[in-house]
């Protein structure tokens, strides 16, 4: 005997139907884009082939491209890497400018060879990262407060301080609101794209595995899925919270760090962006995975650089938001719907 039909919620969506979902909301979000720009008396066709010409037809465009998913990758997997223990780490922005800020300092005012130089900022940006997410880190362990609110706030001091020294103490004679060119760069290998996104990769690759295929891995995910459950069985919830929450400064810290050594080669104001906010989003379409994270920056990537290209053909900032806007919020109800299905309930 027949009986009524419901929607199920599943707890997680097979790969292929959520690949199917994410690519059937684009291509939604793509024809609604078009019907977008063709009221306001644009030839959406002609934009399209002109934006995937820019982006793929030309070494320029691809350049453009890899300098872009270098940050989102890595401010993506911080924000990702915080989500497995249930935490939301918003201060990915300052937390990039914290380790920018503390690479800048080796790389300004500590003598030696480039080679070196680059190490030291290496974990200099480390370092900065998670110092500047200690405090929300030690107050949500100890005293429960809210992480979203203290990582926000941060944001503002960290900008406020790459501004002053950038444009008092550490100001370049020559330049009215940047640092001296730094004594250490990160090398390119094709055109504009430097050895930091092949580390992004294996950065990400490497918090994959550990995730997966480590007893840490293990508990971290079993204590932002029911940290009650794994605090009955004795784990150490508060120093995984901890040690999950610094990793993740520690991340955008290091992704503040290959853009001044990469692409900007000084600090000043505004070198981020928006990569830390950004990065919250490629989480988000990543669903918190860090492999899906190098595959959700390059399609930010590629949605940035199209914003880029309709902003030369004569598109009003306005209107690159609102395509960019329902890009993502079609992607993100994709991802969500992909773990619904209609189940029969039988008699």
């Amino acid at each position: 005997m027949a009986g009524s039909f419901r929607v199920q919620r599943l707890p997680s969506a097979s790969p292929g139907i959520a690949l199917a979902a994410r690519a059937a909301a684009i291509v939604l979000a793509l024809v609604f884009a078009g019907l977008i720009l063709a009221m306001t008396g644009a030839n959406p066709i002609e934009l399209a082939s002109e934006v995937v010409d820019a982006s793929f037809g030309s070494s320029f465009g691809m350049e453009d491209l890899g300098v872009l998913v270098i940050p989102l990758i890595m401010t993506g997997l911080s924000v990702a890497v915080a989500q497995q223990i249930g935490a939301w780490n918003i201060g990915a922005e300052g937390q990039f400018y914290a380790g920018a800020f503390a690479a800048a300092a080796v790389g300004l005012f500590v003598p030696g060879p480039p080679a070196l130089i680059l190490v030291l900022m290496f974990f200099a940006g480390l370092i900065g990262g998670a110092v500047w997410i200690l405090v929300p880190t030690l107050a949500r362990a100890y005293a429960n407060v809210n992480e979203l609110i203290t990582t926000l706030l941060l944001n503002f001091v960290a900008i406020l301080l790459v501004y002053f020294v950038s444009t008092n103490a550490w100001r370049d004679k020559m330049a009215n609101s940047a640092t001296p060119r730094l004594s250490a760069e990160i090398p390119e290998f094709w055109g504009s794209i430097h050895w930091g996104l092949p580390i992004a990769i294996i950065v990400a690759l490497l918090v994959a595995g550990l995730l997966a295929f480590s007893r840490w891995g293990y508990e971290v995910r079993l204590v932002g899925s029911n940290p009650s459950a794994a605090k009955y069985a004795g784990m150490p919830v508060r120093r995984h919270l901890i040690t999950v929450m610094l990793l993740s400064g520690a991340i955008a810290g290091l992704a503040g760090m290959l853009e001044i050594a990469g692409t900007v080669h000084r600090l000043q104001g505004g070198i981020s962006n928006n990569y830390g906010y950004l990065g919250i989003m490629v989480a988000v379409l990543a669903r918190s995975s860090a492999v899906g994270v190098i595959f959700s920056a390059a399609l930010m990537a590629f949605i940035l650089n199209s914003g880029i290209i309709l902003q030369t053909q004569g598109l009003t900032t306005s209107t690159v938001l609102a395509i960019t806007g329902l890009i993502l919020f079609l992607t993100a109800i994709g991802d969500e719907l992909a773990h619904y299905r209609i189940a029969r309930d039988k008699a």
